[in-house]
Formats: structure tokens, sequence, C-alpha cells
């Protein structure tokens, strides 16, 4: 470019953009939940990358009494611009208020698994007996204090008619990962949903529990009432549901969500 004042012209331009961009990008709060942590962690950096905005992410679980609780927190006033938790926990926050109704996205599908520890054997649980036998022979069993756990505490071991059986060796694991007090030998077998089990190191993956006893969970996002950046945050969960995420999604133990 030989012409010096189109040169300048170009220059002034770039810089402008560049300008216009740093104005356009904004600082998200996200508060998400365990069983789609996984997935978020590999797809929040790409949207990051490509739109510019930055990602501050606190997590927590859907529901219960501590402190860390999603709900807890926006209750304390936390700001979030995100949510993503247990679908029927958003429905209630939307129902109080504290989300904005029109702005749930439905992200994914979360079935339960089963670990053991790395290098003991594996039971065969595809079948409903088969499974009932695993957790019978099991000395110890490990459940989450999530939405799965609850479940497992008070209908899957009376679905398969071992509630008495099991009581004094089955026990809901607070805050730390199931997987995390199989692969440590505090416990035989662990049930949790499967993207909370994958990522543990230590623990082996048996299978999903059979289909027929499954308490699916899904999970969705939302944008509270009094976002920030409301805009930009209906951006990332439009792009965590998108068909270029769903490989991701998969990839880390969660099933996408049927189409209607």
């Amino acid at each position: 470019m030989k012409n010096p004042i189109l040169k300048l012209c170009a220059a002034s331009i770039v810089a402008a953009s560049a300008c216009f961009a740093n104005v356009q990008a904004a600082q998200l709060q996200v508060m998400t939940s365990g069983g789609f942590t996984a997935a978020y962690k590999l797809l929040g950096p790409r949207f990051a990358a490509h739109t510019g905005h930055t990602l501050e992410t606190t997590l927590g679980p859907s529901m219960g009494k501590s402190p860390e609780a999603i709900p807890n927190r926006l209750a304390r006033g936390e700001p979030a611009d995100v949510v993503i938790m247990v679908g029927y926990a958003l429905d209630e926050l939307i129902t109080q208020g504290r989300v904005l109704p029109g702005s749930r996205v439905e992200l994914a599908d979360s079935r339960i698994g089963m670990v053991v520890r790395e290098g003991a054997a594996k039971p065969d649980i595809r079948s409903v007996e088969g499974f009932r036998q695993a957790l019978l022979q099991a000395k110890s069993i490990a459940y989450s204090d999530s939405a799965s756990g609850v479940y497992v505490e008070r209908e899957l071991f009376r679905k398969l008619g071992i509630e008495d059986q099991v009581k004094s060796k089955a026990k809901m694991i607070p805050r730390v990962p199931v997987a995390s007090v199989v692969a440590n030998g505090n416990y035989d077998v662990g049930l949790q949903q499967v993207s909370e089990l994958l990522p543990v190191r230590g623990a082996t993956f048996v299978g999903k529990i059979p289909e027929s006893l499954q308490s699916v969970t899904r999970f969705a996002g939302g944008v509270p009432a009094g976002a920030r950046h409301p805009e930009e945050a209906k951006a990332l969960l439009d792009y965590l549901a998108s068909p270029e995420a769903q490989p991701e999604v998969k990839a880390t133990g969660l099933d996408p969500v049927p189409a209607h």
C-alpha cells in the first residue's frame, strides 16, 4: 500500500476494530454444578476464544443446604450471568423469580453409572440381576449427595429389593466425587452420574446401570434475574447446546437431549 493516506486509514480501521472488540468483550460469571462441569471445561474456553469474553467459573451443587449450592449463592446475592444445573432445580429458581423464564436452555441428559477401584474385577451389570448381585457382593457402596444419590437412596435399592441388605454398607458421600473414595480404597463400588465418574483417576468405569433402573437427570442452563450480561450469557448457553458442541458433550459421558 504505497499511498500514505490509505495506509493511515487502514491502520486506523484496524485500531478502531480492536478497540470495539475490547469494548464488547464481557466477563461472564458462570455457576455450574457437577454433572455438566466436564463438558463445560472443554467448551467454555472455546467460546471465550471465539468471542473474546472471559469466563469466571464457580462450582457448586444444584441443591442442598451447603453454602456452595447454587440456589444458596444466588440467595446471598452472589453475582451470576449463567447458571448450569439440574433442570428441575433450575425450574424452581425460575418459579421463585431468580432466573429469567425465557432464558432456559436444555443442555444434556445424565445417566447413573458404576465404578470400581482400578485393578479390581469389573462386575457384569448389563442385566438387572447382574447389577443386583454386584451390589449385594460389594463390601461397601458409595453414592453421591446430588440428585442421582437421592434416587439411589430412596428408590433404586428399593426397586432392586435389597434395601435392608445394603443399608449398613451404603453411604452418601458429601462434597467430593464418589469415584475418589473408591479410588482410595475406602469403598468397593461407587454410583454417580457418569460424567462425574469418568474424570477421576484410580477408578475404573464399569458401565451405566441397566436402563430400566435409570434415573435420567436433565441439565439445563439459565440467566439469573439481574445478570450484568444477559445477551452474552444466552449466547454461551446456546453454544453449549449447539450441534457443534455435541461431540464433547458425549465424550464426557452425557447424552444429547432427545429431539422433539
